[in-house]
């Protein structure tokens, strides 16, 4: 029987099976952080419940974290209170820990992939909604609630109803300018943010395989924000050459045996999904949102729907934007680069390549917030930090920053924020924010011009 790669990855897991019920999942990999994982330890105190499989759990500090002297002592209460939480309770059940100031510190789904961590066939979860990021690597990864953080701890498993199959195809060929972020952003404002609820999605297509790992993980990354439970992308060459080499890739003989593996686990060419999507690369232009949910999407010289819903009038009341009109030259205060969507080296390379010999708009608050540590040293040994600086950008340490302002990096309320991040919610970047989600290159360009410029029209790369 065909099967596709999220089949091969699901059945290869499967303890047991209830009858007309759910699955028993083993999972081969565990993310932790210090937000989600302290009730889940609470809990298995409190039941006297040993953790089953501390060696195939991994912890970072990244959320609420500063991002400004994080050498110094933390003088947030909540965020000391829980980053001294987790050193406590992986000390305790030998858990490994990337705590601030570690060189493997950065936001969990950037930090995984980078140190070989994720690897294709795997099964991984986290406390958070976006690990669906390594989904990229040909993974089914995903968010889980607290309660299952405690199921993991406890049996390395969770009990799951199957999710049907979406594929989302894009063939063609992107015009300059357009980033693996505007194709996600495209995909979900044609299809809406309920489109993938109950299936996990499948990116196919040449577009998607000329993307690099850095682009692959931006697309499954916001896989949730189209409601599917995760999103996969067939592992291939590109994957493997990412992760040779990496910290705790298989090595040797051992990767080769691996990549053999990997190479089994592509879609069968005759597989069915449940759901199939369709579209042309040159329809994909560099996006923006207007509203309130990521499906709010237009092409950055479109201009906004004459009218909606009572969601999509209450979204332009918030944001303080008319129908039918454009976004190009909206001032901006404030620009946000990084997040687990696009905190990458790629996306500060693309950064700093249009930034490199302009200045940054005097007005303009320009947060470059860094993935992980390993990021920070990459931009130091390409002397991209000597780019920023010299066209006065200021790079902040690894953390989640302005992504959800859990820490202190908040956007004021009423100002609007391009932002490279995931989510565009009221108040997800400070209460009364107005975020707009773009590209790393709109984001770039809109530093410099201190406005929502058409870089369909100064860009070519």
């Amino acid at each position: 029987m065909s099967k596709t790669l999220f089949d091969k990855v699901w059945d290869a897991h499967v303890v047991d099976t209830i009858p007309d019920g759910p699955q028993i999942l083993y999972i081969d990999k565990h993310l932790i952080h210090e937000v989600t994982s302290p009730q889940a330890f609470n809990e298995l105190e409190a039941r006297g419940i040993p953790i089953a499989r501390p060696d195939q759990i991994v912890a970072t500090a990244d959320h609420n974290t500063p991002t400004v002297n994080q050498h110094l002592p933390i003088k947030d209460p909540l965020s000391r209170n829980q980053l001294e939480q987790l050193t406590k309770n992986c000390e305790k059940h030998g858990i490994t820990l990337y705590a601030l100031g570690h060189e493997y510190n950065g936001i969990v789904h950037v930090m995984a992939p980078e140190l070989g961590i994720t690897q294709p066939g795997m099964t991984m979860v986290c406390g958070d909604s976006h690990t669906s990021t390594h989904g990229a690597f040909g993974t089914i990864a995903f968010g889980i609630g607290t309660s299952q953080v405690a199921q993991v701890f406890a049996s390395q498993s969770l009990l799951l109803k199957k999710p049907k199959s979406l594929r989302v195809n894009v063939n063609g060929t992107l015009a300059a300018g357009v980033l693996p972020k505007d194709v996600i952003l495209y995909i979900i404002s044609q299809i809406g943010t309920n489109a993938g609820t109950g299936y996990f999605c499948e990116y196919a297509g040449n577009v998607f395989e000329e993307m690099s790992m850095e682009g692959r993980m931006t697309v499954c990354n916001m896989s949730i924000e189209m409601g599917a439970r995760g999103g996969m992308i067939a592992p291939d060459q590109t994957t493997f050459d990412y992760i040779e080499g990496k910290k705790f890739a298989p090595q040797g003989d051992a990767f080769a045996k691996a990549v053999s593996y990997w190479k089994t686990l592509p879609t069968d060419p005759d597989a069915v999904f449940d759901k199939e999507y369709h579209f042309d690369a040159a329809d994909i232009g560099p996006m923006l949102t207007y509203g309130t949910n990521p499906g709010m999407g237009i092409k950055i010289n479109a201009h906004i729907p004459e009218t909606g819903d009572m969601t999509f009038e209450k979204a332009l009341e918030y944001m303080d934007f008319k129908g039918g009109t454009q976004l190009l030259d909206t001032p901006i205060n404030y620009v946000f680069i990084g997040s687990c969507t696009n905190s990458r080296i790629e996306d500060f390379r693309v950064a700093a390549h249009y930034i490199k010999g302009k200045q940054k708009a005097a007005h303009v608050n320009a947060w470059l917030v860094p993935g992980s540590q390993q990021v920070v040293k990459q931009l130091q040994e390409e002397g991209l930090t000597q780019v920023f600086e010299a066209a006065g950008f200021t790079l902040r340490e690894p953390g989640c920053s302005a992504c959800l302002a859990m820490n202190d990096d908040k956007i004021p309320s009423g100002e609007y924020c391009v932002s490279t991040s995931n989510r565009n919610f009221e108040g997800r970047q400070g209460q009364g924010a107005r975020t707009i989600l773009a590209s790393p290159l709109v984001a770039a360009a809109t530093a410099i011009e201190g406005k929502i410029i058409d870089i369909t029209k100064t860009v070519k790369i």
